[in-house]
This record gives C-alpha cells, structure tokens and sequence, in this order.
C-alpha cells in the first residue's frame, strides 16, 4: 500500500517535465489526481497514458477561474481533495538586470509574477475550503533560486524568494486545518519555457547545457531527472509521515549549500 493511498491531489503544470513527474509518483503511491495544465497536447498524451485515475483540465494558473475549476471538477470526479501542488513556472534564463529589454521590462515583470506566484496563490485560494475538510496540504515548487543567487536572473530570483514568503504566510495562516510547505529542486531537463515577453515562450530549458553546470557547483556533480524529485512532494503530502511540518522548505540542492567557498580568478587584491 502507498503512502498516499485513497488521497486526491491536483498538480498544476501536470502535463510534462517534473509535474507530470510528481502525477506519475502519486498514482503509483495510491493518489487520484487533477491536473491543470496549458497544452491541450500535453494533456491529450497524459490522459491517454494514465487512465481514469488523471482528470485533466485545461486552462491557465493566472486565472481564477480556471483554478476554480479544475478544483471543482476534480471533487466532482474523486470526492474530495487531500493536496494542491502548485507546480507550474516560467524561466528568465539567467538574463541578467542590464540585459532586460527597457520596453518590455514592465510586461516581462508581470508575466514572471503572474505565473510564478499569482498562479500559487489563486490556486491555493481556490483549494482551501476543500482542503481545510480534509485536513489536507498544499505544496508549492520553489527552486534552489529560492535560496541562492544565480539560478536565473533578478526576475526569476524574486519569484521565488515570493514564493518562500508565500509558503511562510499561508502555513501561519490556515494553520492548524491545512498544512502548507514546499520542495525546492535544482536543475533538470525540462520543458521549462521561459517568457513570452523575452521572446522565449517556446525554448525549454533543456537547451541549456545544465549537465556541465550542475556538475561545477553541485557536492553530488550530477544532473537529477525529474522523478528524482518526486518523492520529496510525496513525503510532504502524506498526512501519515509529515503531520508535523508546516512552514516546511526540502532545498534539493545537491550540496550546493555546503560545498564551500568558490575559487575566484582575477579577484580584487585589497
């Protein structure tokens, strides 16, 4: 039996890359699962593959609405909603502050925040009255750029830093009823987009070679596969194994964190 046996989860961003990654680890634990994704295609090949355990909704994470209905569809089909995971991001792809186009920098900001927290935080308004029925949780992708510089450019950075406080706010909020907390993963290959704003809307970041740099500032020097991350999601889900964390991040940096001071060349002789 499953750690989530019997549970019901939706995952925004479902339809590919690590989403679907956290979908495919649900089933296998025992969850049915919603999930609202953008890309009628992506969402074609997820239903066809897995069946009546996966309702799929199209839509948008920055509408309400959407948020609104695929938590109702998928409480009409399961019963109830145990986990909202909001899931679904865009990238800036390390463009750095100088380099932001001045004329679109206003609509770059917004669709970067629109997305990655907007989209978090409709979601988890959406969910709530369910959830707190439950007893449930919601958990929220953050990102190693959650806690550390150089993970992508200023707008992708404060995105998350966002998405950290968000996780802080609504765990003191809805407490004791509804357990809020986070998983923070580090690069993959991905279908990760970056914005439309920058011209990026269809360039994933599988283009980048994360392989080489993963390897140069990470203690593990190995580039993890979404369903490596998976299980964290699963672990913070269950009512069984984590009924105590709340507030709760899982940085999965790869020792990041601890591998020391960098080597700079060139440096200052002050």
């Amino acid at each position: 039996m499953g750690w989530l046996q019997g549970d019901v989860a939706i995952v925004t961003g479902g339809g590919s890359g690590l989403g679907r990654a956290v979908v495919e680890r649900f089933l296998n634990e025992g969850a049915r699962v919603g999930v609202l994704e953008k890309s009628a295609e992506k969402l074609a090949k997820l239903e066809a593959d897995l069946g009546d355990a996966v309702v799929g909704i199209q839509g948008d994470v920055t509408s309400y609405a959407d948020n609104v209905r695929v938590v109702g569809e998928t409480v009409a089909r399961f019963g109830k909603l145990d986990t909202f995971i909001g899931n679904a991001a865009i990238w800036d792809f390390s463009t750095k502050l100088v380099d932001l186009p001045e004329e679109t920098m206003d609509r770059l900001f917004d669709e970067m925040f629109h997305v990655n927290v907007k989209g978090y935080l409709l979601g988890a308004r959406a969910a709530a009255r369910a959830l707190a029925a439950t007893g449930g949780s919601i958990i929220f992708t953050v990102s190693n750029a959650g806690f550390y510089p150089g993970g992508g450019g200023p707008l992708y950075t404060a995105s998350k830093h966002a998405v950290v406080g968000l996780i802080k706010e609504l765990a003191f909020e809805l407490g004791p009823k509804i357990r809020v907390n986070g998983v923070a993963p580090g690069g993959m290959l991905t279908d990760l987009r970056g914005p439309g704003s920058l011209g990026l809307g269809d360039t994933s970041i599988a283009s980048v070679p994360l392989a080489d740099l993963v390897k140069q500032c990470t203690v593990l020097q190995q580039l993890p596969e979404a369903a490596d991350y998976a299980g964290n999601y699963v672990l913070l889900a269950s009512k069984t194994n984590s009924s105590a964390s709340t507030g709760v991040i899982i940085n999965c940096d790869g020792g990041m964190g601890v591998r020391g001071l960098a080597e700079i060349a060139g440096g200052n002789d002050l």
